[in-house]
């Protein structure tokens, strides 16, 4: 029986995947969110402060198949951070708001 995978409490999906992680895409093209290779590798490569429900791209700037709801503003409550519903909370200021999404990756191409 395999260990539990690790995934942010916000995280969309059912199952132990973070669908809306694997989804998310770098602003200026078809790499993944977190591994953009173009002109805005700098910016997007690191995120910080209030994020989408994965993660892994800005809140209000969310690129997978939920983007339409995840970049509306929320109409109640808000999180500290004020950009995410209070029961939502993405940024460091959440009980979790430390996870990040590319540490469960294998980086193969500079670990020995």
């Amino acid at each position: 029986m395999s260990a539990p995978v690790a995934k942010a409490s916000t995280c969309c999906g059912k199952s132990a995947e973070c669908v809306c992680a694997k989804q998310a895409t770098c602003s200026c093209g078809k790499q993944s969110a977190l591994h953009c290779t173009c002109d805005k590798a700098n910016s997007e490569n690191a995120v910080e402060g209030p994020r989408c429900s994965c993660r892994a791209r800005p809140a209000g700037q969310c690129t997978c198949d939920r983007a339409s709801t995840e970049n509306q503003k929320p109409a109640g409550n808000a999180c500290a951070c004020g950009t995410r519903p209070a029961d939502a909370c993405t940024c460091e200021k959440a009980a979790d708001g430390g996870f990040n999404p590319t540490d469960l990756e294998t980086d193969f191409t500079t670990k020995n």
